[in-house]
């Protein structure tokens, strides 16, 4: 999702603010007034939105991408398992290693590339990814052993991380101010139908025809993305204002005049060159780390509620919980829900409220982890136990993605773009994805694990106990940043209370 998405429309027009716990009213009010004054030019134009919508969607097929990738495991896992899938024998921990060494790619291109798609333009970046997931899907494929499995899915990853960091990037900066929380709602959406996609195909396919018809989706999306235009942003960035303005023409259409845009970008990138600071200063302000705090806070409690271990591993759930259903059913409904869950929370984000949605979902979901560990505690004791509770683990595992996809799913991303700084955004969502990644690797790789040592009902109330303990932390922590400006979040992670003297009624003007 856009890193704007949630922030208040005039904040996405300020530039850098050099660093303090206050702003007077007379330093903000010109600021203010040349944004505002610059947007009513732009917004006065005749321009087309569907081009737009177009681009985004285009960019977003390398989440379904992404979404097959990580629904993948859990229907390809019980096939590997039971010998079905290779010609060599597959075990439980071999197979945790394959599903979780994807999180491994995707943790270590989260910083990279920050770099890459600086240096060869954000279509580029996506375009480029597209080969380490050729050569991933190719060696599902075909693999001989068990490390070219592993070795698979880590390409994958590579250009799944990549891909969460440069598509809503890129749709960010093609959108239209008033349609641009639209369209960068579009990737986590699209991520959740690559996997129902997944789910849905795998349930009636093997593995072989699994990996080819996953490997296609990437080669479909180059072949279309091909045709987008580049980020206009990235290209006044290198000064190639003629390429920007035939960027702008192509998304806002022929009779769109880019001239105004193209001087507001220009300008903003000469205001944050000259105001920037050194990396230790930014870093060591007090609204950066306690921004840290919060951020990698969320990122933290929202994988150790257990959602990784649930997505990659639902066949494996259903088939254990002897539910009555077909596994590749109550997995297909699982998708759905989450897809349902997804288009709704980006319909309320903005009308409830961060804190809000956190709170309700975290705690509804450690409800969920808790019954499904008394499933499996009973089951574990005796199998009549759990004869007509069927419906128990089936209503559990689809309420707890129903509250993840509202709540604890988006919104950390979404308050990644609100808590930080414009000069130390780019290094703050850097860090909460690496963690986010390494986090999903180390829950995948031990859900196994943990099964084996605390068995099901253990592994689920450990989730559980968790998930109270980011409840708390949601609680005591996490500020309501819905409705504030960029300017207004800053002051109140420095503690301050701000001294500007125009009221929230003329902001909106």
């Amino acid at each position: 999702m856009s890193e704007d998405e949630g922030i208040d429309e005039r904040s996405r027009l300020l530039p850098a603010i050099p660093h303090r716990s206050y702003v007077y009213a007379d330093e903000l009010s010109p600021i203010l007034e040349q944004a505002v004054s610059s947007e009513q030019m732009t917004q006065t134009q005749d321009t087309k939105k569907l081009p737009q919508y177009v681009a985004a969607l285009a960019a977003t097929g390398g989440a379904l991408a992404a979404g097959t990738a990580l629904g993948w495991t859990s229907p390809a896992g019980p096939q590997m398992t039971n010998g079905t899938a290779y010609d060599f024998d597959i075990g439980e921990e071999a197979e945790s290693w394959v599903g979780s060494s994807l999180n491994l790619g995707a943790a270590a291109m989260c910083i990279p590339i920050g770099v890459i798609i600086n240096l060869i333009g954000r279509k580029g970046s996506m375009l480029a990814l597209v080969i380490p997931f050729i050569l991933g899907w190719g060696l599902l494929i075909w693999a001989q052993h068990l490390s070219m499995l592993i070795i698979a899915r880590v390409f994958i990853g590579i250009s799944c991380g990549g891909f969460c960091v440069a598509a809503p990037l890129f749709i960010g900066e093609i959108a239209q101010k008033d349609i641009r929380g639209t369209l960068g709602s579009f990737f986590q959406l699209m991520i959740t139908i690559g996997i129902l996609f997944v789910y849905a195909v795998g349930a009636g396919l093997k593995v072989y025809w699994l990996s080819i018809i996953c490997g296609i989706i990437p080669i479909v999306f180059a072949a279309v993305f091909i045709f987008m235009p580049e980020s206009p942003t990235y290209l006044v960035m290198k000064d190639e204002s003629q390429k920007a303005a035939k960027s702008l023409k192509w998304l806002r259409g022929e009779q769109y005049d880019p001239a105004e845009e193209i001087a507001e970008l220009q300008n903003d990138i000469e205001e944050r060159k000259a105001q920037s600071v050194s990396f230790a200063e930014a870093m060591s302000r007090k609204t950066t780390i306690r921004g840290l705090i919060i951020s990698l806070g969320l990122m933290f409690f929202q994988q150790v509620s257990g959602i990784n271990a649930v997505i990659f591993y639902t066949n494996t759930i259903f088939d254990a919980a002897n539910t009555g259903i077909e596994p590749a059913l109550a997995t297909i409904i699982i998708g759905v829900m989450q897809v349902i869950a997804t288009f709704v929370s980006t319909m309320i984000v903005d009308r409830a409220g961060r804190r809000i949605l956190l709170l309700i979902s975290d705690s509804i979901m450690a409800l969920c982890t808790l019954a499904l560990g008394i499933y499996f505690y009973l089951q574990a004791q005796n199998e009549d136990n759990v004869k007509n509770l069927g419906w128990l683990p089936i209503l559990s595992l689809c309420v707890f993605i129903v509250c993840f996809s509202l709540g604890f799913g988006p919104v950390p991303w979404i308050m990644i773009g609100e808590l930080f700084a414009p000069d130390v955004k780019g290094l703050g969502a850097s860090l909460n994805g690496t963690l986010n990644w390494l986090l999903a690797f180390v829950i995948t790789k031990t859900f196994v694990n943990l099964t084996a040592a605390l068995g099901r009902g253990g592994t689920f109330w450990l989730f559980s106990g968790l998930s109270i303990l980011g409840t708390i932390f949601v609680f005591f922590v996490v500020p309501e940043t819905k409705g504030k400006t960029l300017i207004e979040i800053q002051t109140m992670l420095a503690g301050e209370k701000p001294n500007v003297n125009y009221t929230r009624d003329e902001e909106k003007n």
